[in-house]
């Protein structure tokens, strides 16, 4: 079947809130993303939302009987087929609810998941998807693991042969979990051994991280020149993509885009992406790319901030906080946003789109990367030539000069190269 001639699924969005919950996230806010989310399915069609505001949590059927019926009649008027609903569903209430309003129901992370499964491009990120779709449905015993392997892209969560409620076979999860990680091991050695030959190259990696659709992919395509999927979509970017460019002051950096993060990330995907973010471990600048724009920035930022902690990575490298989006802005936010940026340091006010606040940001980045530089005298073998090879290749080399037992080799080097050399 052609993309184009998939079948379309009438859906219906839910956020269930719990009135008494003073931490729970702005409800319409979080409606909005969880129908954000649905849109980043080709496949479906959300012909409405509500939020559901209950005084508790019902155990075995999520919602209270009147709430069930007037959906339900809801439901059944619109001949919706699927419900999203955006938060967890235990696998009792999945099935009570799917056998009260005879449809499928999808929750939040089966519904991230879908998306990744549909984006995942690489080796290791369609592995790392099917891994995690594995695990979690191996908790909930309510779908078969056969739906990995039917025709469509995506999980099987929307359709498919996955759709009817059978349990889960374990052996056989297990079984295709472990091939699973045979394959992921392959590909991850190999992504270590490219990562490896990055680590001989003298330039310093700067990784681009984000809540899902803040404008990294944009940003990235901006300063690199490369055409990486960018669109007002959740979850646009999932596979890491690396470039190597040359900045406007002349310095040459390594860029990387990462997945956009988001609130109550599935633990399964947070675990299999763990080596796509890898990518974060190794940076040398984090540039912390947000939507100022959106009303739950602040939310987004503290999300974001939260996922780089459970990394290791928060008191690592600096990190660049970035306003972008700064031309969706009234023009007095701009203003005070540009303001702000002006005199506050490792702050930059963007537009990705426009351009604007783009040479300050390039040349923050080129001063945050560019080390002092030190004189040192190296003592090379004549077995070394190789390496010696290398430091002339980098430019770095001022004297060299030969003896008895090999070169005396003085070089006027950053810290980041000399890291660089000892690796080779």
């Amino acid at each position: 079947m052609l993309e184009h001639d998939k079948p379309v699924t009438r859906a219906w969005v839910l956020h269930p809130t719990v009135k008494s919950d003073q931490s729970a996230r702005d409800p319409d806010a979080a409606l909005a993303e969880g129908v954000s989310l649905a849109a980043a399915l080709p496949d479906l069609d959300v012909l409405g939302q509500d939020v559901v505001r209950l005084p508790r949590i019902h155990p075995g059927k999520l919602f209270g009987k009147g709430k069930i019926e007037e959906l339900g009649a809801h439901f059944k008027a619109a001949e919706v087929e699927l419900v999203l609903i955006d938060g967890p569903v235990s696998p009792v209430q999945q099935r009570n609810l799917e056998k009260e309003w005879n449809l499928k129901i999808l929750d939040r992370t089966s519904l991230i998941l879908e998306i990744f499964s549909d984006r995942a491009r690489t080796a290791e990120g369609v592995l790392q998807v099917e891994m995690a779709a594995l695990s979690y449905q191996r908790t909930r015993l309510v779908r078969a693991w056969t739906h990995l392997e039917r025709q469509r892209g995506g999980l099987g969560f929307v359709g498919g042969p996955g759709e009817t409620q059978i349990e889960a076979d374990r052996r056989a999860i297990d079984m295709q979990l472990n091939a699973l990680k045979k394959q992921l091991e392959k590909v991850v050695k190999t992504r270590t051994l490219h990562r490896a030959a990055r680590a001989k190259v003298p330039f310093p990696i700067v990784a681009l991280v984000g809540y899902t659709n803040a404008g990294k992919s944009t940003l990235f395509n901006r300063l690199t020149g490369a055409e990486v999927f960018a669109k007002d979509m959740l979850f646009a970017t999932l596979d890491p993509t690396m470039r190597k460019i040359e900045l406007e002051t002349g310095d040459e950096v390594i860029m990387s885009d990462t997945v956009g993060f988001i609130s109550d990330l599935p633990t399964e995907l947070v675990a299999a992406f763990r080596a796509t973010l890898e990518e974060v471990l190794d940076a040398d600048l984090i540039v912390h790319v947000r939507d100022i724009s959106h009303p739950q920035t602040d939310e987004q930022a503290q999300d974001v901030q939260a996922i780089l902690t459970s990394l290791g990575v928060a008191e690592g490298a600096p990190v660049f906080e970035v306003w972008n989006k700064i031309d969706q802005l009234s023009d007095d936010d701009r203003a005070a946003a540009v303001e702000t940026a002006s005199r506050t340091e490792n702050l930059f006010a963007i537009s990705a789109i426009t351009g604007e606040g783009q040479a300050a940001l390039v040349q923050g980045i080129a001063d945050a990367t560019k080390d002092p530089r030190t004189t040192e005298v190296l003592t090379l073998g004549f077995d070394q030539g190789r390496a010696r090879a290398w430091l002339f290749e980098q430019g770095v080399v001022t004297d060299d000069a030969q003896g008895d037992d090999g070169y005396a080799v003085t070089v006027f080097w950053t810290a980041l190269q000399k890291a660089r050399f000892q690796q080779l």
